[in-house]
Protein backbone atom coordinates (compact mmCIF):
# COMPACT_ATOMS: atom_id res chain seq x y z
CA UNK A 1 0.00 0.00 0.00
CA UNK A 2 1.64 3.48 -1.13
CA UNK A 3 1.42 5.98 0.99
CA UNK A 4 1.89 10.06 -0.62
CA UNK A 5 4.80 11.72 1.85
CA UNK A 6 4.67 15.20 1.08
CA UNK A 7 8.63 17.71 1.69
CA UNK A 8 8.14 20.68 3.89
CA UNK A 9 7.48 23.71 2.07
CA UNK A 10 10.48 26.11 1.80
CA UNK A 11 10.37 29.19 2.60
CA UNK A 12 13.58 30.37 0.36
CA UNK A 13 13.36 29.48 -2.84
CA UNK A 14 15.92 30.91 -5.44
CA UNK A 15 13.84 29.64 -8.65
CA UNK A 16 10.82 30.68 -7.12
CA UNK A 17 9.38 27.41 -7.51
CA UNK A 18 6.78 26.17 -4.56
CA UNK A 19 8.73 23.41 -2.67
CA UNK A 20 5.03 21.91 -1.80
CA UNK A 21 4.81 20.67 -5.28
CA UNK A 22 7.76 18.56 -5.36
CA UNK A 23 6.77 15.25 -3.92
CA UNK A 24 7.50 11.40 -4.09
CA UNK A 25 5.58 8.58 -4.12
CA UNK A 26 6.71 6.22 -1.30
CA UNK A 27 5.62 3.00 -0.35
CA UNK A 28 4.43 1.60 2.99
CA UNK A 29 7.76 -0.55 2.39
CA UNK A 30 9.87 2.45 2.93
CA UNK A 31 7.81 4.02 5.53
CA UNK A 32 7.69 0.48 7.55
CA UNK A 33 11.17 -1.08 6.53
CA UNK A 34 9.83 -4.85 5.21
CA UNK A 35 10.85 -8.12 7.36
CA UNK A 36 13.95 -9.28 6.51
CA UNK A 37 13.01 -13.24 5.59
CA UNK A 38 13.91 -15.75 7.87
CA UNK A 39 16.78 -17.85 7.74
CA UNK A 40 16.66 -21.63 6.83
CA UNK A 41 17.47 -23.79 9.47
CA UNK A 42 21.03 -23.43 10.18
CA UNK A 43 21.72 -20.52 8.36
CA UNK A 44 22.45 -17.32 10.10
CA UNK A 45 20.74 -13.96 9.89
CA UNK A 46 22.59 -11.59 7.86
CA UNK A 47 22.71 -8.06 9.44
CA UNK A 48 22.73 -5.00 7.05
CA UNK A 49 25.65 -2.11 8.59
CA UNK A 50 23.46 0.93 9.50
CA UNK A 51 23.54 3.38 6.72
CA UNK A 52 26.23 6.18 7.81
CA UNK A 53 24.92 8.97 9.68
CA UNK A 54 25.59 12.61 7.66
CA UNK A 55 28.52 15.09 8.94
CA UNK A 56 27.33 16.74 11.84
CA UNK A 57 26.94 20.76 10.74
CA UNK A 58 29.89 22.65 11.25
CA UNK A 59 29.41 25.20 14.53
CA UNK A 60 31.52 27.23 12.49
CA UNK A 61 29.53 27.76 9.64
CA UNK A 62 26.28 29.67 9.21
CA UNK A 63 23.29 26.98 8.80
CA UNK A 64 22.26 26.29 5.16
CA UNK A 65 19.44 27.58 3.16
CA UNK A 66 16.09 26.13 2.92
CA UNK A 67 16.09 24.85 -0.14
CA UNK A 68 19.63 23.13 0.03
CA UNK A 69 18.32 21.70 3.68
CA UNK A 70 15.68 19.99 1.56
CA UNK A 71 18.31 18.72 -0.73
CA UNK A 72 19.76 17.03 1.86
CA UNK A 73 17.13 15.55 3.44
CA UNK A 74 15.98 14.45 -0.20
CA UNK A 75 19.20 12.75 -0.73
CA UNK A 76 19.02 11.31 2.62
CA UNK A 77 15.85 9.52 1.22
CA UNK A 78 17.27 8.74 -1.27
CA UNK A 79 20.22 7.08 0.50
CA UNK A 80 17.51 5.56 2.97
CA UNK A 81 15.50 4.24 0.04
CA UNK A 82 18.43 2.48 -2.12
CA UNK A 83 19.42 0.69 1.02
CA UNK A 84 16.09 -0.50 1.37
CA UNK A 85 15.73 -1.96 -2.41
CA UNK A 86 17.40 -3.64 -4.57
CA UNK A 87 17.53 -0.52 -6.94
CA UNK A 88 19.38 2.70 -6.36
CA UNK A 89 16.74 5.82 -6.18
CA UNK A 90 15.40 7.84 -7.76
CA UNK A 91 14.04 5.39 -9.55
CA UNK A 92 12.68 5.19 -13.16
CA UNK A 93 9.22 4.66 -14.18
CA UNK A 94 10.09 0.96 -15.34
CA UNK A 95 12.53 0.07 -12.28
CA UNK A 96 8.97 1.33 -9.85
CA UNK A 97 6.91 -0.99 -11.61
CA UNK A 98 9.48 -3.35 -11.21
CA UNK A 99 9.60 -2.97 -7.63
CA UNK A 100 6.02 -2.80 -7.23
CA UNK A 101 6.19 -6.37 -8.66
CA UNK A 102 8.23 -7.05 -5.97
CA UNK A 103 7.08 -5.44 -3.31
CA UNK A 104 3.10 -6.67 -4.28
CA UNK A 105 4.57 -10.69 -3.93
CA UNK A 106 6.07 -10.15 -0.82
CA UNK A 107 2.77 -8.59 0.35
CA UNK A 108 0.61 -11.54 -0.98
CA UNK A 109 3.26 -14.05 1.23
CA UNK A 110 2.40 -11.75 4.03
CA UNK A 111 -0.94 -12.41 3.31
CA UNK A 112 -0.37 -15.70 3.03
CA UNK A 113 1.93 -16.50 6.02
CA UNK A 114 -1.16 -14.19 8.34
CA UNK A 115 -3.17 -16.83 6.85
CA UNK A 116 -1.80 -19.45 8.17
CA UNK A 117 -1.22 -17.81 12.00
CA UNK A 118 -5.09 -16.64 12.19
CA UNK A 119 -5.78 -20.66 10.94
CA UNK A 120 -2.77 -21.47 14.00
CA UNK A 121 -4.03 -19.29 16.16
CA UNK A 122 -7.80 -20.85 16.00
CA UNK A 123 -6.49 -24.17 16.25
CA UNK A 124 -4.66 -23.02 19.20
CA UNK A 125 -7.65 -21.69 21.00
CA UNK A 126 -9.70 -24.86 20.10
CA UNK A 127 -7.18 -27.18 21.88
CA UNK A 128 -6.58 -24.67 24.33
CA UNK A 129 -10.59 -25.42 25.05
CA UNK A 130 -9.86 -28.97 25.05
CA UNK A 131 -7.00 -29.19 26.42
CA UNK A 132 -8.88 -28.01 29.60
CA UNK A 133 -10.04 -30.85 30.46
CA UNK A 134 -7.25 -33.30 29.67
CA UNK A 135 -5.07 -30.67 31.75
CA UNK A 136 -7.62 -31.73 34.98
CA UNK A 137 -7.09 -35.21 33.80
CA UNK A 138 -3.42 -35.02 33.32
CA UNK A 139 -3.36 -33.21 37.19
CA UNK A 140 -5.72 -36.41 38.40
CA UNK A 141 -3.61 -38.86 37.12
CA UNK A 142 -0.60 -36.44 38.52
CA UNK A 143 -1.52 -36.82 41.88
CA UNK A 144 -2.39 -40.08 41.48
CA UNK A 145 0.84 -41.11 39.95
CA UNK A 146 2.39 -39.31 43.01
CA UNK A 147 0.35 -41.31 45.45
CA UNK A 148 2.07 -44.27 43.82
CA UNK A 149 5.63 -42.41 43.70
CA UNK A 150 4.93 -41.88 47.36
CA UNK A 151 3.47 -45.81 47.56
CA UNK A 152 6.34 -46.93 45.23
CA UNK A 153 9.41 -44.93 47.31
CA UNK A 154 8.02 -46.87 50.61
CA UNK A 155 8.42 -49.85 48.20
CA UNK A 156 11.61 -49.23 47.53
CA UNK A 157 12.91 -48.46 50.97
CA UNK A 158 11.44 -51.49 52.21
CA UNK A 159 12.73 -53.28 49.13
CA UNK A 160 16.15 -51.89 50.37
CA UNK A 161 16.16 -52.78 54.27
CA UNK A 162 15.20 -56.52 52.42
CA UNK A 163 18.05 -56.19 50.16
CA UNK A 164 20.16 -55.27 53.04
CA UNK A 165 18.80 -58.22 55.15
CA UNK A 166 19.44 -60.26 52.30
CA UNK A 167 22.63 -59.51 51.86
CA UNK A 168 23.22 -60.27 55.08
CA UNK A 169 21.94 -63.38 54.95
CA UNK A 170 24.11 -63.72 51.62
CA UNK A 171 27.31 -63.31 53.39
CA UNK A 172 25.96 -65.65 56.24
CA UNK A 173 25.25 -68.37 53.57
CA UNK A 174 28.85 -67.71 51.64
CA UNK A 175 30.20 -68.17 54.76
CA UNK A 176 28.46 -71.29 55.35
CA UNK A 177 29.19 -72.65 51.85
CA UNK A 178 33.25 -72.08 52.11
CA UNK A 179 32.94 -73.93 55.63
CA UNK A 180 30.63 -76.68 53.46
CA UNK A 181 33.68 -76.75 50.94
CA UNK A 182 36.15 -77.14 53.47
CA UNK A 183 33.81 -80.08 54.85
CA UNK A 184 33.22 -81.61 51.33
CA UNK A 185 36.56 -81.13 50.20
CA UNK A 186 38.03 -83.03 53.75
CA UNK A 187 35.07 -85.02 53.21
CA UNK A 188 36.22 -86.72 49.61
CA UNK A 189 39.93 -86.89 50.63
CA UNK A 190 38.72 -89.23 53.65
CA UNK A 191 36.19 -90.61 50.98
CA UNK A 192 39.12 -91.41 48.32
CA UNK A 193 41.50 -93.22 51.30
CA UNK A 194 38.14 -94.95 52.03
CA UNK A 195 37.85 -96.34 48.57
CA UNK A 196 41.62 -97.00 48.44
CA UNK A 197 40.86 -98.94 51.59
CA UNK A 198 38.14 -100.25 50.66
CA UNK A 199 39.52 -101.39 47.11
CA UNK A 200 42.70 -103.28 49.14
CA UNK A 201 39.90 -105.11 51.16
CA UNK A 202 37.86 -105.74 48.40
CA UNK A 203 41.15 -107.47 46.18
CA UNK A 204 41.70 -109.04 49.50
CA UNK A 205 38.40 -110.74 49.83
CA UNK A 206 38.29 -111.80 46.20
CA UNK A 207 41.56 -113.48 47.02
CA UNK A 208 40.19 -114.94 49.97
CA UNK A 209 37.03 -116.07 48.44
CA UNK A 210 38.70 -117.39 45.66
CA UNK A 211 41.40 -119.54 48.14
CA UNK A 212 38.19 -120.43 49.75
CA UNK A 213 36.50 -121.40 46.58
CA UNK A 214 39.41 -123.61 45.68
CA UNK A 215 39.46 -124.89 49.21
CA UNK A 216 35.88 -125.73 48.84
CA UNK A 217 36.39 -127.49 45.82
CA UNK A 218 39.14 -129.47 47.39
CA UNK A 219 37.50 -130.09 50.75
CA UNK A 220 34.52 -131.17 48.25
CA UNK A 221 36.53 -133.84 46.43
CA UNK A 222 38.23 -134.65 49.48
CA UNK A 223 34.86 -135.49 50.79
CA UNK A 224 33.78 -137.61 47.82
CA UNK A 225 37.38 -139.35 47.97
CA UNK A 226 37.44 -142.90 49.90
CA UNK A 227 40.42 -142.43 52.12
CA UNK A 228 39.92 -146.33 53.06
CA UNK A 229 40.09 -146.99 49.53
CA UNK A 230 43.17 -145.02 48.80
CA UNK A 231 44.81 -146.60 51.92
CA UNK A 232 43.16 -150.13 51.72
CA UNK A 233 43.17 -151.51 47.99
CA UNK A 234 41.45 -154.57 47.91
CA UNK A 235 41.76 -156.27 44.65
CA UNK A 236 41.96 -159.69 42.84
CA UNK A 237 44.90 -161.60 40.49
CA UNK A 238 44.03 -164.35 39.12
CA UNK A 239 43.05 -166.64 41.96
CA UNK A 240 44.43 -164.94 44.90
CA UNK A 241 42.63 -161.69 46.36
CA UNK A 242 44.96 -159.22 46.99
CA UNK A 243 45.35 -155.69 48.95
CA UNK A 244 47.46 -153.18 47.69
CA UNK A 245 49.00 -155.37 46.00
CA UNK A 246 50.30 -158.06 47.93
CA UNK A 247 48.70 -161.30 47.47
CA UNK A 248 47.38 -163.69 49.84
CA UNK A 249 47.24 -167.20 49.43
CA UNK A 250 49.42 -169.79 47.67
CA UNK A 251 48.91 -171.66 44.56
CA UNK A 252 51.03 -174.97 43.24
CA UNK A 253 51.58 -173.56 39.76
CA UNK A 254 52.19 -170.12 40.98
CA UNK A 255 54.84 -169.34 44.01
CA UNK A 256 54.23 -166.61 46.05
CA UNK A 257 57.06 -165.72 48.81
CA UNK A 258 56.07 -165.66 52.48
CA UNK A 259 57.62 -162.34 53.06
CA UNK A 260 54.38 -161.17 50.76
CA UNK A 261 51.89 -163.20 52.23
CA UNK A 262 53.07 -162.06 55.65
CA UNK A 263 53.00 -158.36 54.19
CA UNK A 264 49.28 -158.96 53.00
CA UNK A 265 48.56 -159.76 55.85
CA UNK A 266 49.89 -156.89 58.02
CA UNK A 267 47.91 -154.88 55.94
CA UNK A 268 44.89 -157.37 56.27
CA UNK A 269 45.08 -156.99 60.05
CA UNK A 270 45.64 -152.90 59.91
CA UNK A 271 41.97 -152.72 57.68
CA UNK A 272 39.87 -154.56 60.63
CA UNK A 273 41.59 -152.80 63.39
CA UNK A 274 41.13 -149.51 61.52
CA UNK A 275 37.41 -150.47 60.97
CA UNK A 276 36.60 -151.28 64.19
CA UNK A 277 38.23 -148.15 65.72
CA UNK A 278 35.97 -146.45 63.20
CA UNK A 279 33.03 -148.06 64.63
CA UNK A 280 34.02 -147.54 68.42
CA UNK A 281 33.94 -151.53 68.46
CA UNK A 282 35.90 -153.47 70.81
CA UNK A 283 36.70 -157.06 70.38
CA UNK A 284 35.29 -159.60 72.71
CA UNK A 285 38.06 -161.55 73.99
CA UNK A 286 40.48 -160.68 71.39
CA UNK A 287 43.11 -157.57 70.92
CA UNK A 288 44.59 -156.88 67.29
CA UNK A 289 48.40 -155.75 67.07
CA UNK A 290 48.77 -154.79 63.28
CA UNK A 291 52.59 -154.53 63.07
CA UNK A 292 53.27 -154.87 59.22
CA UNK A 293 54.72 -158.25 58.47
CA UNK A 294 54.71 -158.91 62.44
CA UNK A 295 51.85 -158.48 62.94
CA UNK A 296 49.95 -160.72 66.02
CA UNK A 297 46.71 -161.20 68.00
CA UNK A 298 46.31 -161.61 71.57
CA UNK A 299 43.43 -163.48 73.37
CA UNK A 300 42.38 -161.58 77.01
CA UNK A 301 42.32 -164.59 79.75
CA UNK A 302 38.94 -164.04 81.78
CA UNK A 303 39.99 -164.29 85.61
CA UNK A 304 43.84 -163.25 84.98
CA UNK A 305 44.33 -159.32 84.82
CA UNK A 306 46.95 -157.87 82.51
CA UNK A 307 47.52 -161.37 81.04
CA UNK A 308 47.05 -162.24 77.38
CA UNK A 309 48.21 -164.98 75.19
CA UNK A 310 49.70 -163.90 71.94
CA UNK A 311 49.61 -165.35 68.57
CA UNK A 312 51.35 -165.02 65.02
CA UNK A 313 49.73 -163.60 62.26
CA UNK A 314 52.51 -164.50 59.81
CA UNK A 315 54.13 -167.54 58.68
CA UNK A 316 57.63 -169.17 59.57
CA UNK A 317 60.02 -170.05 56.99
CA UNK A 318 62.75 -171.65 59.64
CA UNK A 319 63.46 -175.48 59.99
CA UNK A 320 60.70 -178.47 59.86
CA UNK A 321 60.15 -178.92 63.10
CA UNK A 322 59.78 -175.55 64.36
CA UNK A 323 57.75 -174.40 61.09
CA UNK A 324 55.25 -176.87 62.13
CA UNK A 325 55.00 -175.97 65.93
CA UNK A 326 54.71 -172.33 64.68
CA UNK A 327 51.92 -172.98 61.77
CA UNK A 328 49.84 -174.59 64.77
CA UNK A 329 50.26 -170.88 66.13
CA UNK A 330 49.92 -169.27 62.90
CA UNK A 331 46.56 -171.33 62.49
CA UNK A 332 45.50 -170.03 65.73
CA UNK A 333 45.62 -166.59 64.98
CA UNK A 334 43.73 -166.69 61.61
CA UNK A 335 40.97 -168.19 63.12
CA UNK A 336 41.03 -165.55 65.67
CA UNK A 337 41.54 -163.17 62.91
CA UNK A 338 38.02 -165.03 61.54
CA UNK A 339 36.18 -164.54 64.86
CA UNK A 340 37.03 -161.02 65.43
CA UNK A 341 35.75 -160.56 61.47
CA UNK A 342 32.24 -162.42 62.58
CA UNK A 343 31.70 -159.52 65.56
CA UNK A 344 32.04 -157.07 63.44
CA UNK A 345 29.78 -158.57 60.57
CA UNK A 346 27.26 -159.28 63.50
CA UNK A 347 27.70 -155.63 64.67
CA UNK A 348 26.98 -154.16 60.60
CA UNK A 349 24.39 -156.41 60.03
CA UNK A 350 22.25 -155.39 63.44
CA UNK A 351 22.70 -151.81 62.53
CA UNK A 352 21.43 -152.46 58.93
CA UNK A 353 19.90 -155.93 58.40
CA UNK A 354 19.72 -155.68 54.53
CA UNK A 355 22.83 -156.20 54.80
CA UNK A 356 24.55 -159.25 52.79
CA UNK A 357 28.27 -160.58 53.36
CA UNK A 358 28.10 -163.57 50.75
CA UNK A 359 30.53 -165.61 52.54
CA UNK A 360 28.67 -166.96 56.15
CA UNK A 361 31.36 -167.51 58.57
CA UNK A 362 31.54 -170.10 61.28
CA UNK A 363 34.10 -171.26 63.76
CA UNK A 364 37.21 -171.65 61.08
CA UNK A 365 35.45 -171.39 58.19
CA UNK A 366 33.81 -168.58 55.40
CA UNK A 367 32.00 -170.02 52.72
CA UNK A 368 32.98 -173.33 51.86
CA UNK A 369 36.90 -172.94 52.78
CA UNK A 370 38.95 -172.86 56.14
CA UNK A 371 41.33 -170.62 57.12
CA UNK A 372 43.63 -173.53 58.53
CA UNK A 373 47.00 -174.19 56.82
CA UNK A 374 47.82 -177.06 58.23
CA UNK A 375 46.24 -180.27 56.99
CA UNK A 376 44.78 -178.48 53.51
CA UNK A 377 44.87 -178.11 50.13
CA UNK A 378 47.40 -174.34 49.29
CA UNK A 379 44.06 -174.35 46.98
CA UNK A 380 41.34 -174.09 49.37
CA UNK A 381 43.43 -172.03 51.84
CA UNK A 382 43.92 -169.46 48.88
CA UNK A 383 40.14 -169.23 47.85
CA UNK A 384 39.49 -168.54 52.34
CA UNK A 385 41.67 -165.69 52.07
CA UNK A 386 40.22 -164.27 48.84
CA UNK A 387 36.98 -165.08 50.45
CA UNK A 388 38.14 -162.74 53.93
CA UNK A 389 39.14 -159.53 51.21
CA UNK A 390 35.68 -160.14 49.47
CA UNK A 391 34.21 -159.59 53.13
CA UNK A 392 36.29 -157.19 54.57
CA UNK A 393 35.68 -154.52 51.26
CA UNK A 394 31.84 -155.02 51.31
CA UNK A 395 32.40 -154.17 55.32
CA UNK A 396 34.67 -151.12 54.05
CA UNK A 397 32.19 -150.08 51.84
CA UNK A 398 29.44 -149.83 54.39
CA UNK A 399 31.11 -148.35 56.87
CA UNK A 400 32.42 -145.30 54.36
CA UNK A 401 28.76 -144.73 53.22
CA UNK A 402 27.26 -144.58 56.73
CA UNK A 403 29.59 -142.30 57.14
CA UNK A 404 29.09 -139.93 54.40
Amino acid sequence: MAHAARLPAAHDSPAGINPAESFVLLQESVLQPPRAPRPAPGQKLAISPPSPDPPAPDAGHAPPAPRAHNLRHLHRLYDLLSSRTPSAHPLCAECTHALMDGLNKQLEEARRERDGYIVFEKEAKRELVAGKGAVAQELALLDTLRADERAAVGELRAAEGELARLESDWAALEEEERALAADEAEFWAQHASTQIAASSLRTALSSLRGAMRTSERELDALERTNVYDDAFCLGSDGVFGTVNGLRLGRAGTVVVEWAEINAAWGQTVLLLHTLARKLDYTFDGWVLHPQGSFSRISRTLPGAAGKEESYELYASTDIVVTRLLHNRRFDFAMVAFLDCLRQLVDLAKRLDPALDFVYPINKDRIGDASVKLQFSQEEAWTKAMRYILVVLKRLLRWVVNMDN
